[in-house]
C-alpha cells in the first residue's frame, strides 16, 4: 500500500499558510462593497456569507491539504469533514460539493478512487451532494472540497460576536496533532491514532443542530491555529477577553503524554508566533500550552453564548448522546487569559 505521508511534507490543517502572515497578506485587500455580503474579508471568518433575500443566504467555503493519513479512506473522509465543517461553524447546512483533486499521475488511480468515495460518503451524511470538481497532476497529494450551502441571513453565526458575560464551550476535544505525530515516532501506540482519526471523521452537524435553537453569539470551528488562535481571533474581533480554564480544556487519549515527552506539530511553532503575545498563559504546564497551540484538523466547535442557557445547552447536548465541555467565560478586556 502506498503510504501518503510519505509524499507529503506536512499533513491536514498543519499545512495551512501561517496565519501570521495571512493576515499581512490580507491587510492588502480593499474589502468588497457589496450590500449582500454578509460576511467576507471585513473581518475573515471560517466561509463567506452572501444574502440571496430576507430568507436564504449562501454560505460558501473552500478547504484542502495534503494527507495526514496513510489509508485513502481515512484521508478522503477527514478532508471532506474538515471542509464541510466550516460551512456547519456559521450556521449554515451544506448543499452541494465539489472536489479539489492534486494527485501524483503515477499513483494508483484506484488509490484516489478509495479518498473520492470517503468523501462523498460523509458528503452525503451531511446532507449535501458531491457534484463535480476539478483535477490536476502534483507531486504532493492534495484534497478537499468546495462547499455551497444557506443559512437564514439573521442566523449566521459570526466568530466576532461574542459577548462579556458568555460561556465559552467545546464541542471536541483537542490534540490531533499531537496525538498523530507521538503515534508515527513510536511514543503511542496506534489505538490512540484511531481514536483520533474517528473524531477528525465526525462531522460538527449534530453539533451544530443542537446549538442552533440557542441562538449563540459566536462560533468558530478548531482547526489550524490551534485552541488558542482561534481563540486569540474570537477575542480580538469581538473586542472581548476570553478566559480559559486550563483543567477543563478537553484532550485526546494520548495527547498530553504526547505533549510531555516534548512533542511538538511543525504547526505549533506558527501558532505560537500569531498568538501566543495575545496569549497569558502564565504558570500553565507546558503539556496544556502545546495541546492549546496543537494545530487541529477537523476539530469541533468553540462556541460562546450567554451563560444563562448553559445549564439547558449542557442538557440538550447529554439528551443528544453528544459531547461538550464547558472550558471558559468571555469578559470585559482583551487577549486570552489561560487560568
Amino acid at each position: 500500500m502506498v503510504k501518503l505521508t510519505d509524499l507529503a511534507a506536512t499533513g491536514g490543517c498543519a499545512a495551512k499558510y501561517p496565519a501570521a502572515r495571512l493576515e499581512e497578506l490580507l491587510r492588502g485587500f480593499v474589502p468588497v462593497d457589496a450590500e449582500n455580503l454578509l460576511v467576507g474579508l471585513d473581518p475573515a471568518d471560517d466561509a463567506a456569507v452572501y444574502k440571496l433575500d430576507d430568507d436564504r443566504a449562501l454560505v460558501f467555503t473552500v478547504d484542502f491539504f495534503p494527507p495526514l493519513v496513510d489509508d485513502p479512506e481515512d484521508y478522503g473522509a477527514i478532508a471532506a469533514t474538515n471542509a464541510l465543517n466550516d460551512v456547519f461553524a456559521m450556521g449554515g447546512q451544506p448543499l452541494l460539493a465539489l472536489s479539489v483533486v492534486c494527485f501524483p499521475e503515477e499513483l494508483p488511480t484506484e488509490t484516489l478512487g478509495r479518498i473520492l468515495a470517503a468523501a462523498d460518503e460523509r458528503v452525503r451524511a451531511a446532507g449535501a451532494l458531491l457534484a463535480g470538481g476539478h483535477t490536476i497532476r502534483d507531486r504532493e497529494p492534495k484534497f478537499g472540497l468546495a462547499v455551497v450551502g444557506t443559512v437564514h441571513p439573521d442566523g449566521v453565526w459570526p466568530k466576532s460576536g461574542a459577548r462579556a458575560g458568555d460561556g465559552l464551550f467545546l464541542t471536541k476535544p483537542l490534540g490531533t496533532g499531537l496525538v498523530l505525530d507521538a503515534v508515527r515516532k513510536g511514543k503511542l501506540a496506534e489505538r490512540y491514532r484511531q481514536d483520533a482519526i474517528g473524531w477528525m471523521r465526525t462531522l460538527n452537524a449534530d453539533a451544530a443542530a443542537a446549538l442552533r435553537p440557542f441562538l449563540p453569539n459566536a462560533v468558530t470551528d478548531v482547526t489550524g491555529f490551534g485552541l488558542f488562535g482561534h481563540a486569540h481571533e474570537t477575542a480580538s474581533r469581538s473586542r472581548v477577553r476570553l478566559r480559559l480554564d486550563a483543567d477543563a480544556l478537553p484532550a485526546l487519549d494520548g495527547a498530553l503524554e504526547a505533549g510531555r515527552t516534548g512533542i511538538l506539530t511543525g504547526g505549533d511553532r506558527r501558532n505560537r508566533d500569531f498568538a501566543a503575545a495575545h496569549v497569558d498563559a502564565e504558570g500553565i504546564p507546558d503539556e496544556l500550552v502545546a495541546l492549546g497551540f496543537d494545530p487541529q484538523t477537523a476539530g469541533g466547535l468553540l462556541v460562546s453564548l450567554p451563560a444563562d442557557k448553559a445549564l439547558s445547552l449542557e442538557a440538550e447536548f447529554r439528551a443528544r448522546g453528544l459531547y461538550l465541555r464547558r472550558i471558559g467565560a468571555v469578559e470585559d478586556g482583551e487577549g486570552v487569559v489561560v487560568r
